[in-house]
């Protein structure tokens, strides 16, 4: 099998998964080895896509649409603070769109941007799944909820200093 030293070194927990579940599910495996194969690299590389799929005898193609659908999954390195700002109706009727003008401002990208030095990328989400508490933002997995533009701003120098 030829992977990525990720990859490789992530097999025997790959196993661990593959053992709760009966054979011939391995399409269900899809999902959580991709998530883990991000936590563990920050993205999913191309030769994890073909590793997983030999592993775990899927079609490339069901690893691919997996990516594509899931906006949580990234095929690109993201920096090391990601700052993500729910756009859904919810967050947009809350301030969303300012919050989001005020951030690229403040840190110099559009969405979808990293910044030159790698410590930020600034990107839109469709769906936080918490729009009770809108507006959303989400920094390296972590939900800042209720966000005001002062409140975030304040988020960002302090990431910037660290």
């Amino acid at each position: 099998m030829s992977a990525s030293p990720t990859f490789a070194s992530l097999v025997p927990e790959f196993d661990a998964l593959r053992r709760r579940f009966p054979p011939g599910f391995e399409s269900s495996l899809v999902l959580p080895c991709l998530r883990r194969l991000q936590e563990a690299w920050g993205h999913v590389e191309d030769s994890d896509i073909a590793a997983l799929a030999e592993y775990l005898a899927v079609p490339r193609v069901q690893i691919e649409e997996a990516l594509s659908f899931y906006g949580q999954l990234r095929r690109e390195p993201v920096g090391r603070w990601h700052v993500e700002v729910c756009r859904n109706v919810s967050c947009s009727l809350r301030g969303a769109e300012t919050l989001l003008e005020r951030l690229s401002s403040k840190l110099g990208l559009a969405p979808g941007d990293t910044s030159a030095d790698g410590r930020f990328t600034l990107s839109t989400c469709e769906c936080l799944g918490s729009c009770g508490t809108a507006p959303v933002v989400l920094v390296n997995g972590v939900y800042h909820e209720n966000a005001s533009a002062p409140e975030i701003e304040r988020m960002i120098e302090g990431l910037e200093r660290a």
